[in-house]
């Protein structure tokens, strides 16, 4: 199932793509994709429901992030060992956690803007994880059942803020617009794997990256587990698990980094596509 929320911003409405691609209103049957409506049952109620008597939305609305604005948006860095290698990164011994200012979210093909003075901004295509109901202290066994589904995540860097002007990641990481979301949420029981997707990213028509989640050093099991140890994860909060090698900062013998008037279009296998442009702020 794939779960959705279209309109303009700060209205969205819930929806799904039904299986023919079209949207589908969900308003009368739950308030929005977020609480109750992330647990198991909630997720079976509306997978029961017979999608052919939901109504049709016409046209190509905006597509918002497919959850509420989550209480905590987690990213993890350097988890993949091939992208460790291309930016010369040591290996992390434990998951790199950091948190992205909930300023940033926003939906899948919505403008990416540039900060002023930005030289140095750069894409990250990345598996999202959306938690399903709370929690704390769980097994890496169990781990999994806490999710809600997936979604793609492009964990957009400024990298003189994060790595030259001092401090922590955080101020390249959460600028506004800095993590287009979606389109979608695909349940879990429709990506029986997450450790074997297959992901990629374009700059205009150039293929910068491509790689798959297998060469995650810290799976998705782990990295749920390991966050809920020190912190509560909470009812559609996501986790953007790190980025496969081809990002900007690592081509070599010179990095690259976006202009406005640039074009960013993102996959994963079974997840969808999201295109977003870069403009000047």
């Amino acid at each position: 199932m794939k779960l959705l929320r279209y309109g303009a911003k700060g209205a969205e409405k819930p929806g799904l793509c039904d299986p023919e691609g079209a949207i589908r209103d969900l308003s009368a049957v739950v308030p929005d994709i977020a609480g109750d409506v992330l647990t198991d049952a909630g997720l079976a109620r509306l997978k029961a429901l017979d999608w052919k008597t939901l109504p049709k939305v016409a046209g190509a609305p905006r597509l918002g992030p497919p959850v509420v604005r989550p209480l905590n948006y987690f990213c993890i860095g350097l988890n993949y060992a091939d992208h460790a290698a291309e930016t010369n990164s040591p290996i992390p011994k434990e998951p790199v956690v950091f948190l992205k200012s909930l300023g940033a979210y926003s939906g899948p093909n919505d403008d990416v803007r540039l900060p002023r003075g930005s030289h140095k901004t750069d894409w990250e295509v990345e598996l999202g994880v959306v938690i399903g109901r709370d929690a704390h202290y769980v097994p890496e066994a169990d781990a999994l059942g806490y999710v809600a589904g997936y979604c793609i995540c492009n964990d957009v860097s400024e990298r003189e803020y994060q790595l030259e002007r001092g401090g922590t990641w955080d101020k390249g990481k959460g600028c506004d617009s800095f993590a287009p979301t979606g389109p979608w949420l695909v349940t879990r029981d429709e990506v029986p794997d997450p450790q074997a997707l297959e992901m990629w990213c374009d700059i205009d028509s150039t293929r910068m990256q491509h790689g798959n989640t297998r060469t995650m050093i810290f799976g998705v099991a782990r990295l749920v587990s390991y966050i809920s140890q020190m912190m509560t994860l909470h009812q559609g909060d996501i986790i953007s698990t790190g980025t496969p090698p081809g990002v900007g900062q690592g081509k070599k013998p010179t990095p690259i980094f976006l202009k406005p008037g640039q074009s960013m279009r993102l996959g994963i296998a079974g997840l969808g596509e999201q295109q977003t442009r870069v403009v000047a702020d």
